[in-house]
């Protein structure tokens, strides 16, 4: 079965690939991850904090403001914290480029080009074959904008385009209030592709310690749905490719995925709950339904359920609300 797709430029054999995460910290694992099929490898991501931190020696508001109430130590960061500092971070880069043949894409998380631009030419110099920008940005500030929250991204992406050659993924959080002419702003900014999406994670608060408890949990596919809808509600009003990260854990979350319009598919939970057999197994659930269902290729499936296929989605998308709304019974 033909399930070749091409992201980001590289003309992969299928979309299944590893998405940012410290599962690429291991070499034995990497190597692993590959045997069982991963076509591309995404890095966990380099965090703007640590760029600062080794630039100034340290963030001076940790320093003036840490430990001015006992509430806020845990908010933040400790230098243990980070896995990798940005010069290892660079080396590790060029250890994975060893030790594995599928492209290498680094990934750069913030919100500001404070020291990315400089960080993504020596990332490019350290040989990744592309760039993901993960923008992960709570917006807490009563008086900055959404527009200008979308133009502090628009301009980094910008700015790093200009920067370096490396071809660009922008990874973005569900909550742009107008996510289709954001997409298409990022588009004329120069992104070479979209990830939908990155999670904002959700701490718990330890009432009895009067701590911020930080928690990560596991994504599950109930966590494809909403990647499903926006990847059905953008395919055909973008040139360049999506991929989708989050909720992928068996072959019908995949084909449901590149259904609704991805070209790219990555899986990080699915791996860590099941190894790097999970690409194995996905892969031929995939090929053994396309052929079931008599396709000849993957390309002829992307976007068969998007609603670039109805002539009126947003008549589409109120029919379904109501339709969710008036069938269910107590």
């Amino acid at each position: 079965m033909d399930l070749r797709t091409n992201y980001l430029g590289f003309d992969l054999p299928h979309p299944l690939m590893v998405g940012a995460s410290p599962l690429a910290l291991d070499l034995d694992k990497v190597k692993r991850l590959e045997d069982a099929g991963a076509a591309a490898i995404v890095m966990p991501s380099l965090f703007e904090e640590q760029i600062t931190r080794e630039q100034n020696g340290t963030i001076l508001d940790m320093d003036l403001h840490s430990e001015s109430f006992a509430e806020a130590i845990s908010y933040f960061p400790q230098p243990e914290d980070f896995r990798l500092g940005p010069e290892n971070y660079l080396e590790q880069i060029q250890k994975v480029k060893k030790a594995v043949g599928v492209p290498v894409i680094a990934s750069l998380n913030g919100t500001t080009p404070l020291g990315w631009l400089d960080y993504a030419k020596q990332i490019q110099q350290a040989g990744a074959d592309a760039l993901e920008l993960n923008v992960y940005f709570m917006a807490t500030d009563p008086v900055e904008s959404g527009e200008t929250l979308e133009r502090r991204t628009i301009d980094l992406v910008k700015a790093v385009k200009g920067t370096v050659k490396l071809p660009v993924a922008v990874k973005l959080s569900p909550y742009f209030s107008a996510l289709p002419h954001f997409s298409k702003s990022l588009e004329a900014a120069g992104a070479d592709a979209l990830v939908l999406f990155n999670r904002f994670l959700q701490p718990d608060i330890d009432i009895e310690n009067l701590e911020v408890a930080p928690a990560i949990e596991l994504s599950t596919p109930q966590a494809l749905r909403l990647r499903v809808q926006w990847l059905a509600l953008l395919y055909g009003n973008l040139k360049i490719p999506m991929a989708v990260s989050g909720g992928i854990h068996s072959s019908e979350d995949a084909i449901k995925a590149v259904m609704a319009g991805a070209g790219a598919v990555q899986m990080v939970s699915a791996v860590y709950q099941q190894g790097p057999s999970v690409f194995t197994k996905v892969l031929e659930g995939m090929s053994q339904w396309l052929g079931d269902h008599e396709y000849d290729s993957l390309v002829q499936m992307r976007g068969s359920m998007s609603l670039q296929k109805c002539p009126n989605p947003k008549a589409l998308e109120r029919a379904n609300y109501m339709r969710v709304l008036t069938g269910w019974k107590v």
